[in-house]
C-alpha cells in the first residue's frame, strides 16, 4: 500500500516567502521610509538630528509657485508623449499590419529605438542637437532654414527632449497594437466590406472597438512612465538648462534631493506625485471599465 505524501499547507508560502522578502526589502521599505522623510525636516543641515515636522513639507510646496510650474510643464510633457506615441505607433501598426513587401525587416528596424538603452539614445540625441556641429542643424542649413538654438533656448531645450522621448517610445504602442490587430476576427472586416464601410468605417467600428480593451493599459502604463520618465529630459537638457526652465516634477525632486541636499522636502513632492499618479489611476480604470466590458 502506498502511502502518498502530503506537503503542509505552508508550504505555497515558503515558496513564496524569498520573493515576499524582496518586495518588502526593494519596493514597501522604501515607500514607508519616504512617508517617514515627507514629515521630517531631514536635510544636509539635519541629516542626523532631524525632527517631525507634521505638514510643513507640504505646505511650502503648495504655497510655492514652482510647484503648480512643474505639474504645468509635467502634464504637457506627459499629454504630448503619449499621444504621439500612440498616434504613430497606432498609424504604423495599421500599416504592418496589412500586407507590405518587407514587413518583419521594418517592424525590427522600428523596434530599435525602443531597444537601445534610453542613457545612450540621450546623450547621442544631445551630440545631435549642438548648436553648430549637430547633425539635426545642419540637416536644417542644407535645407536652407535657420539653425535652432535647441540646448540654450527654454523653449526649444523643452522640445529637445519631447522629440527623443517620442522616438523612444512609439515603438512600445505600435508592438501592443499589432499584438492587438492581429487577435481581431477577420470576419468582422468581411462583414464589414459586405455592408459598403470605407476604410475609415471599417478602423471606427471594427478596429478601434476591438483593440480598445488592450490600448487602455498601454497607455495607463505610457502615462505613468512617461510622467515619471527622467533619463531623457535630465541628459538631453543637461539638468534641466538654461537656468532650472526645462524641468518637470521628477527632475525637479532629483535635483532638490542631490543638489540641494533637501531630502524632506524632496520626499513630500515624491509623495505628492505618488498621490497624483494614484488618483490618475484610480480615476481612468473606474471610467474604463464600463467602456471594456462593453466591448
Amino acid at each position: 500500500m502506498n502511502a502518498t505524501i502530503r506537503a503542509p499547507r505552508s508550504f505555497p508560502y515558503l515558496l513564496l516567502l524569498p520573493a515576499m522578502a524582496a518586495m518588502l526589502l526593494v519596493v514597501l521599505f522604501p515607500l514607508v521610509y519616504n512617508f517617514y522623510l515627507a514629515f521630517r525636516n531631514m536635510s544636509l543641515y539635519h541629516f542626523t538630528d532631524h525632527r517631525f515636522v507634521g505638514l510643513d513639507q507640504f505646505r511650502e510646496i503648495f504655497s510655492q509657485p514652482v510647484f503648480y510650474v512643474l505639474f504645468g510643464k509635467s502634464l504637457l510633457w506627459t499629454v504630448v508623449n503619449v499621444s504621439l506615441h500612440l498616434a504613430i505607433g497606432l498609424f504604423l501598426a495599421v500599416l504592418l499590419a496589412g500586407p507590405v513587401r518587407g514587413r518583419a525587416f521594418y517592424r525590427t528596424l522600428l523596434i530599435l529605438p525602443w531597444a537601445m538603452p534610453q542613457y545612450i539614445s540621450a546623450l547621442t540625441w544631445r551630440g545631435m542637437f549642438n548648436y553648430e556641429y549637430g547633425a539635426v542643424n545642419l540637416i536644417l542649413q542644407r535645407l536652407h532654414l535657420p539653425a535652432v538654438p535647441w540646448l540654450s533656448d527654454p523653449v526649444w531645450a523643452f522640445v529637445a527632449p519631447v522629440i527623443v522621448n517620442v522616438w523612444l517610445g512609439f515603438p512600445f504602442m505600435m508592438v501592443v497594437s499589432l499584438g492587438a490587430l492581429t487577435a481581431i476576427p477577420h470576419d468582422l472586416y468581411e462583414a464589414a466590406e459586405l455592408d459598403g464601410a470605407s476604410a475609415w468605417h471599417k478602423f471606427r467600428h471594427v478596429t478601434w472597438p476591438q483593440i480598445l480593451p488592450v490600448l487602455t493599459p498601454a497607455v495607463l502604463l505610457g502615462t505613468i512612465w512617461t510622467f515619471n520618465s527622467m533619463v531623457v529630459i535630465w541628459l538631453v537638457s543637461q539638468q534641466g538648462r538654461p537656468a532650472d526652465q526645462t524641468h518637470i516634477m521628477v527632475t525637479w525632486i532629483y535635483k532638490v534631493a542631490f543638489a540641494y541636499y533637501r531630502y524632506s522636502y524632496a520626499a513630500a513632492f515624491s509623495v505628492v506625485v505618488f498621490l497624483i499618479l494614484l488618483g490618475f489611476v484610480v480615476f481612468t480604470l473606474r471610467r474604463t471599465t464600463p467602456l471594456e466590458s462593453k466591448t
